[in-house]
Parts: structure tokens; C-alpha cells; sequence
């Protein structure tokens, strides 16, 4: 029998598991804002490394090669610039720096879910990596 670490054991897809968010509506010093709340499977991916393809969303002044903006999909349906939800991007801070591509890109890293910060993505990838 093999044992199958939970990084190699995921879904292929991670961005599907990811979608399973529903959200709250709380207060801040600004008013209304909706909150994730992650569902137990999400939790369960919390703090391992997963792996998500997507496409780098170029945003002006804020693309940098070790900082980028993944989205499960194109640029024109992109939860910036079409129809996607906040569950279909996250940020990713890459160990090394990378070349904007307009071309699908897959990354590997530690994910982080976020709640309370308001100024970052609800998911983030820490200390990846591109994968070839």
C-alpha cells in the first residue's frame, strides 16, 4: 500500500475545492463588507502545499515578478475584469521572481486563507514556486 502525502493527495483541480466559500456580512469603520467562511474541506487545505494553474492578472503598478495575482480564469471573465467570484483569484508570493506571461502558468505553495484583512485575497500562496 502507498502512503500519498496531502500535497500529492489533492484534488487535481484545487481551484474547485476553493469555490466551496460562502460568505457573511459584517461592519467595519467603512460600512458593509462581505466575509469568507471557508468550508471544512478548504480548512483542511489550509497551511499545505497545493498546487493552482491560472493566468497572471496585470495589474498596473502592482505586478511584481516575486508578487502576483493568479486567476482561475481568463483574462476577460476574471474576478477584476468579468464575471468571476472572489474565490477564482489569489495572491501568490513567489521565491523567485517571474516574467509576466499572458500564457497559463501553474504555481506551487503553502496556502493561506484569509478573513479578516480586507486589503489582501481570501486565498494566498506563500513561498512558491513556478512549476515547468
Amino acid at each position: 500500500m502507498i502512503a500519498l502525502s496531502p500535497a500529492k493527495a489533492q484534488d487535481t483541480n484545487v481551484w474547485r475545492s476553493l469555490a466551496e466559500v460562502s460568505y457573511k456580512i459584517s461592519e467595519d469603520e467603512f460600512g458593509e463588507l462581505y466575509v469568507p467562511v471557508f468550508s471544512d474541506k478548504i480548512q483542511k487545505l489550509e497551511g499545505t502545499v497545493v498546487e493552482a494553474d491560472g493566468y497572471i492578472i496585470p495589474f498596473e503598478g502592482m505586478f511584481k515578478p516575486e508578487h502576483i495575482i493568479l486567476s482561475s480564469l481568463p483574462l476577460a471573465e476574471c474576478f477584476f475584469c468579468g464575471s468571476g467570484g472572489p474565490e477564482t483569484v489569489m495572491e501568490v508570493m513567489l521565491r523567485d521572481p517571474i516574467k509576466y506571461t499572458s500564457k497559463r502558468v501553474r504555481v506551487r505553495g503553502k496556502l493561506t486563507l484569509n478573513a479578516k484583512d480586507p486589503e489582501k485575497l481570501m486565498y494566498i500562496l506563500q513561498d512558491a514556486e513556478l512549476v515547468q
